[in-house]
């Protein structure tokens, strides 16, 4: 492995989205991430499309790409005692089991700094321990409706509904890995570890907020809670004469009297209700929905001719099967393609950060269930002989089918 990260040793005890995207991203980065896996695997190793092998499906390889599997029963002596001596080496444990659960197993943030005093600890679940929602267990969905998301989508369709993306779990995904590279770089000065809690709810409680405070900003508040720009009805792609759709946003006063002036509608720049930026903001509704009446005379490509060489923020609007092929991502090598010692041909995104001396990279591709489970213990020192008599019990699992 190679990048930024090398040299770092990450146990990641997690499964679905959240803890494995972000140790995804931290071993695209070059940290040794080893993954450790109940029995039965993660849960996501199922769920999606998959080929010969069930336990490698879409979902579970867009998020564990560059680690290495290995699989342990928490639940018996030997499996506890193999992660303990992993974890006593590691720089970083990574999980997202609730604090209780693991504390019960005997991973929980005392029970380790015992024997690993400088460790990295995050853990990343629904709620703050500090509050009273701090033993609830959460999912996506839970998390849209309690910060406020699906009511936005309320505010703008008259529906109460999530949106169609785990943005949640890949939000707070971003931020443990974030969180993570905090610590170590603390610790890298220091030498102290620390524990980390990356919740879920307060994680997305501050993105939604971030505009949507408004007039509560202040306080006692100046008006409602609410980007304004970001409510209005007609704040939409539109659509172009022949059916298509293009996003254009002629956003700040440059913007739009560009816009109007070659749209051939110059009296939009002369309007009083939209003569400024500020004006505009006042009578949103309104001038998105004058942007979407002069955007449905011109066909996609006349409109893409007109305005693609201007300043007018303007973009194609891509479906999910598009974007495969969009000629941005294609020119940038971004989608990439490797060959799967038993899945075959796979295509991932790239890492999307370029650094430019020490480069994110997709090294391992993502592992069979317990594929490295023989590999990773005898790294720790355990001999052969040990390792098999703990297959043997049932302690932990060893894939055979590379």
């Amino acid at each position: 492995m190679s990048g930024a990260l090398q040299g770092v040793k990450i146990v990641e005890m997690a499964s679905v989205v959240l803890g494995p995207y972000a140790g995804q991203m931290l071993a695209d980065h070059g940290a040794d991430v080893v993954k450790v896996e109940p029995p039965g695997g993660d849960t996501n190793r199922n769920l999606g499309p998959s080929r010969e092998n069930a336990d490698m499906s879409s979902l579970f390889m867009g998020c564990n790409r560059n680690k290495r599997s290995i699989v342990l029963d928490l639940k018996s002596e030997g499996g506890k005692a193999a992660c303990h001596s992993l974890i006593k080496e590691a720089d970083v444990v990574l999980h997202n089991y609730r604090p209780q659960s693991i504390a019960r197993l005997g991973f929980g943030y005392d029970d380790i700094v015992k024997y690993n005093p400088n460790i990295v600890y995050c853990g990343a679940y629904g709620y703050s321990t500090k509050g009273v929602y701090g033993e609830k267990g959460a999912l996506d969905d839970s998390i849209q409706a309690a910060s406020g998301i699906a009511m936005l989508v309320k505010e703008m369709y008259g529906e109460v509904r999530y949106l169609p993306t785990i943005v949640a779990d890949k939000t707070t995904g971003m931020m443990a890995a974030q969180s993570i590279l905090a610590a170590l770089f603390h610790r890298e000065r220091t030498g102290e570890g620390q524990q980390i809690e990356v919740p879920m709810f307060e994680t997305m409680a501050a993105f939604v907020m971030t505009e949507h405070m408004w007039g509560k900003t202040f306080e006692p508040p100046i008006g409602e809670a609410g980007y304004v720009r970001l409510m209005a009805s007609h704040r939409r792609p539109y659509e172009t004469k022949d059916g298509l759709y293009l996003a254009v946003l002629p956003y700040w006063d440059n913007h739009w009297l560009t816009f109007a002036k070659l749209s051939g509608h110059p009296e939009l720049a002369e309007n009083p209700d939209f003569k400024d930026m500020k004006s505009r903001l006042q009578n949103i509704n309104a001038s998105y929905k004058a942007t979407g009446d002069v955007i449905k005379e011109k066909t996609r490509q006349e409109w893409l001719d007109l305005l693609g060489d201007t300043n007018v923020p303007m973009m194609v609007v891509n479906s999910l099967d598009t974007l495969l092929t969009d000629e941005h991502l294609v020119s940038t090598g971004f989608w990439q393609e490797h060959e799967h010692p038993t899945e075959g041909k796979l295509r991932f995104s790239s890492p999307p950060a370029n650094l430019s001396k020490t480069p994110a990279s997709i090294d391992r591709l993502p592992p069979r269930l317990g594929e490295h489970t023989r590999e990773v213990l005898a790294e720790i020192g355990y001999a052969d002989g040990d390792i098999d008599q703990l297959i043997e019990h049932g302690d932990i699992f060893q894939c055979t089918n590379i």
